[in-house]
């Protein structure tokens, strides 16, 4: 197991040199059912020995919504979660930053010995080119995109799924991601979700922790 101090370990969860960890980040405001079963379908597709749920002080994307309080988000997360190889991380907040690129940059360095996955909806993929620097997150580490419908085909038109277009693998290889070298990204499909923080937040106009 890796050394960590007692500060550490709240930013960073335990891990072991040479495991395959999916990075799942959003606000989770409100995390639900939808987070957990991504998760357990990107550990099954991906062949990934834990998922960290990286709960993001803000999205810089949706400057109008504010998150609910970090620590509320993160409590309630872990609820949600209701599986071990899931953990719960603030990290964001700790190193001071909303912008994904830091963040992976940021666990590559303190974290050499991992092989990461940053996870994401084709929601997300449909606007990953508006991210800060998002040309250096896909070649920092190999990205799994799981289908969303009805984004399927405005994410993989996208201007970065058509940018990084030479470097998707087959999804029949989607064992072997986390091994890649990015850049390196795989479109996962088969599972149906469309439940979102956003439906669940306007559902009664309220959020629940």
């Amino acid at each position: 197991m890796q050394p960590h101090s007692a500060a550490l370990s709240h930013e960073i969860p335990p891990y072991t040199d040479g495991m395959r960890i999916g990075l799942l980040g959003g606000s989770f405001n409100p995390p639900h059912e939808a987070h957990r079963a991504i998760s357990l379908f990107a550990m099954k597709r991906l062949q990934l020995d834990r998922v960290w749920w990286l709960v993001s002080p803000g999205n810089p994307l949706k400057t109008a919504q504010k998150p609910h309080d970090i620590v509320a988000r993160a409590e309630a997360a872990r609820r949600i979660a209701r599986d071990p190889r899931i953990d719960v991380s603030c990290l964001e907040a700790v190193i001071g930053t909303r912008y994904t690129v830091d963040t992976v940059t940021y666990l590559r360095r303190r974290c050499g010995g991992a092989r990461f996955v940053w996870i994401m909806g084709a929601d997300n993929l449909a606007q990953f080119h508006r991210w800060e620097n998002w040309q250096r997150i896909a070649f920092e580490v190999p990205v799994a995109v799981i289908d969303r419908p009805p984004q399927s085909f405005r994410a993989l038109a996208a201007p970065a799924a058509q940018a990084l277009t030479r470097y998707r693998i087959p999804e029949r290889n989607a064992g072997m991601l986390a091994a890649s070298k990015p850049p390196a990204w795989v479109f996962l499909t088969g599972l149906k979700l469309s439940l979102s923080s956003t439906v669940l937040r306007n559902s009664d106009g309220s959020w629940k922790s």
